[in-house]
């Protein structure tokens, strides 16, 4: 998997050059400051597309509030030391880390810490090779990419792997840590993936904890956000529920809650588009002249036909699983 670059594609006394460095003993404006920067916009921009996250997206307002102000305060004179906002965001897949941290980045864009404000997403894939002399190359590109705006790596306990002699992982570490303290005016690193998993990255790798300044959980999803996530889902792409459909919805989500492949928004987009086919069907077996409004209604029955086919579908991968006797 090549790392995926999202977005638009110094140093210490690089930092903060055009934010009037030098000192002033007059006050600061943050009404004008805020104004300048647009970051409300940003931040307004996480609430209207994510739904719940309440206490994530109060860190977020949080970092974006300190960011500023580090700011200002070298603006006047009170600092020139480029602040650290390396991150680590855990929980389990489709609680909206990829989408924070593109949003992230583009607040430190408006913020003026970040050049670009892209966002590039590598796995261990993207950073590690197969043989003696490959993974710095591979690393060493993956941060070029990286540079002016969000290095997020995925899965990033898949870096560490203790007792494996040939392993690479960590020279990988120990570039992405060189990169964390000395390219801090030009490098934001967010490390993702599910929270025990990434305790045990730190534990074996305690210079990795010690440079990330924020940690932010992901929580999964409640029943009734998940369900407020299809209602913006679908009408997105111009679909809508009947009259019985929106709580059919919720009856087939709740047993895949405790599921053991329960990926929270991902779960809903994949179950939306199972039912999108469902629906599809029972329009082409209908035939005949079809109305605007028919072609956006998904009603109770596609849903049942959905999950019916999703029963079918495990079934069969289960008795793919049975072995063969032999004679």
């Amino acid at each position: 998997m090549a790392a995926e670059q999202i977005g638009p594609a110094a140093s210490d006394a690089a930092w903060g050059a055009s934010h009037h460095a030098g000192g002033t003993d007059g006050p600061v404006d943050i009404g004008e400051a805020l104004r300048r920067s647009d970051v409300l916009a940003a931040l307004d921009e996480i609430d209207r597309e994510l739904v719940g996250l309440e206490q994530v997206k109060a860190r977020i307002r949080d970092i974006a509030a300190f960011a500023l102000v580090a700011l200002l305060r070298h603006s006047a004179g009170l600092t020139g030391a480029t602040p650290t906002l390396h991150m680590c965001f855990t929980g389990r897949p489709g609680t909206g880390k990829t989408t924070v941290a593109l949003r992230m980045a583009r607040v430190l864009k408006r913020l003026g810490y970040l050049s670009q404000g892209h966002l590039v997403v590598a796995t261990r894939a993207d950073l590690i090779g197969r043989y003696v002399g490959h993974t710095a190359p591979k690393t060493r590109d993956v941060l070029g990419k990286a540079t002016g705006g969000v290095l997020f790596v995925d899965e990033a306990y898949h870096l560490y792997r203790p007792g494996n002699e040939r392993d690479y992982g960590l020279e990988a570490i120990e570039m992405l840590l060189e990169a964390m303290e000395n390219r801090r005016a030009e490098l934001v690193v967010i490390l993702a993936g599910y929270k025990e998993k990434m305790r045990g990255l730190f534990a074996g790798n305690p210079g990795l904890h010690s440079r990330i300044a924020y940690h932010i959980d992901f929580p999964d999803y409640t029943l009734a956000e998940l369900t407020q996530i299809a209602d913006l889902m679908l009408s997105q792409q111009m679909y809508r529920w009947d009259s019985e459909a929106r709580s059919a919805f919720r009856e087939y989500l709740r047993p895949l809650l405790c599921g053991p492949d329960f990926a929270n928004g991902r779960t809903v987009r994949n179950a939306i588009d199972r039912i999108k086919l469902c629906q599809a069907w029972r329009l082409v077996r209908q035939g005949g002249r079809v109305g605007k409004q028919e072609l956006m209604r998904i009603d109770a029955a596609d849903i049942r036909q959905s999950r019916i086919r999703e029963e079918q579908v495990g079934e069969q991968e289960n008795l793919d699983r049975i072995p063969e006797k032999t004679t």
